[in-house]
């Protein structure tokens, strides 16, 4: 691992490099080879991508033929999974037959999710403010409580007042800007990390 570590680091930085200045640098020389690093990317990020879901599938199994506790929620999973290879993989993902069928399990289970999401945040807003009783967790409970209320639409009524339409309009407003401040984080993050990579202070591959 020692004898490698310094030829894997010369490597990532010299590879995150010439990708780098492909997009930054109008260079002819320097495009075709920034393609081809990332054609491959793509393909270790498929296969990468592909492990990962044979060793979920291989979870599952092993839950369902385990001899002390079976899991026959995990009979769902195969099933399902199963189903859905082999209808992408013989009429293809954007198929106008599989499309309808995909999406009307995948939107009743998003739509859960949601839900379950949001029933997780009212829960732990009301634990932290009595555990903590600060001001900032009165905030986050309070804001809560707000925003669900506001995004459920119970005081869009026939009889609402222009003035409480353009207040919950500006409600709706901060969630966006919430999630933009959280996307600017995210590439901030990603950026760093990234020069942490190309400058050898970080090295997840010698792992």
């Amino acid at each position: 691992m020692v004898m490698r570590s310094p030829v894997a680091t010369a490597i990532a930085i010299g590879v995150g490099l010439i990708v780098l200045l492909g997009y930054l640098l109008p260079l002819p020389v320097l495009d075709p080879i920034r393609r081809l690093f990332l054609d491959w990317s793509i393909i270790l990020a498929a296969v990468a991508g592909l492990v990962a879901i044979l060793n979920l599938f291989k979870a599952h199994w092993r839950k369902i033929s385990s001899s002390r506790e079976r899991d026959y929620y995990s009979l769902f999973f195969i099933l399902g999974f199963i189903l859905t290879a082999a209808l992408g993989l013989l009429f293809g993902p954007t198929d106008e037959r599989v499309r309808p069928l995909i999406m009307s399990i995948q939107l009743p289970v998003e739509a859960s999710l949601v839900g379950l999401l949001t029933i997780t945040f009212v829960v732990s807003a009301v634990r932290l403010f009595a555990l903590r009783r600060s001001w900032m967790s009165g905030i986050f409970l309070a804001s809560t409580i707000v925003f669900l209320l506001a995004g459920s639409g119970v005081f869009l009524t026939s009889g609402t007042s222009q003035v409480i339409k353009e207040v919950l309009a500006a409600l709706n407003i901060l969630p966006a800007a919430g999630a933009r401040g959280i996307l600017l984080g995210i590439a901030l993050g990603s950026v760093l990390t990234g020069l942490r990579v190309l400058l050898g202070m970080d090295r997840p591959y010698s792992e």
